[in-house]
């Protein structure tokens, strides 16, 4: 069975929703979540987050992966422990409103690793610092263990 995937980029680039036939995959600027060179965000940043999780609650997801990315400016090694803090955070945010039993989190920092936009630019740094939420969808049998996040 071929695994198609929808992209929809909210305008601005945002966020991002990618679907396939097994996976949801959302990710957001990290410029949504937090501010510069942080890994606390605000209440908008929490409402965004806790909307993900009720979607999880919705697809009664029972494995979330949550990645973070940074972009390449900067330590490869500051990026790594950023990013992981960032998704960190992202993670207990989530684990307040999603209510599926059982579930299990795989969170992790890549630093700048799979950029998806071209660092030369601001516009494109600013994609690639992002986290991002993957889970499965609750329709056919998909074990939910693939999803597309490299560039």
């Amino acid at each position: 069975m071929l695994d198609i995937a929808e992209v929809v980029e909210d305008l601005g680039g945002e966020q991002r929703r990618q679907e396939t036939n097994q996976t949801v995959m959302m990710a957001l600027q990290s410029e949504v979540l937090f501010p510069e060179n942080s890994a606390v965000f605000n209440a908008a940043a929490a409402a965004r987050i806790q909307a993900i999780a009720q979607e999880i609650n919705t697809q009664k997801a029972v494995r979330i992966r949550v990645f973070g990315f940074t972009d390449d400016q900067g330590s490869y090694e500051h990026g790594q422990v950023l990013s992981k803090q960032r998704a960190d955070a992202v993670q207990a945010e989530l684990a307040k409103t999603v209510t599926v039993p059982g579930v299990v989190y795989d969170v992790r920092g890549y630093s700048e690793d799979y950029p998806i936009a071209d660092n030369g630019t601001e516009e494109g740094r600013k994609k690639n610092r992002r986290v991002e939420i993957t889970f499965p969808r609750s329709t056919g049998t998909g074990t939910g263990t693939g999803a597309i996040t490299g560039g």
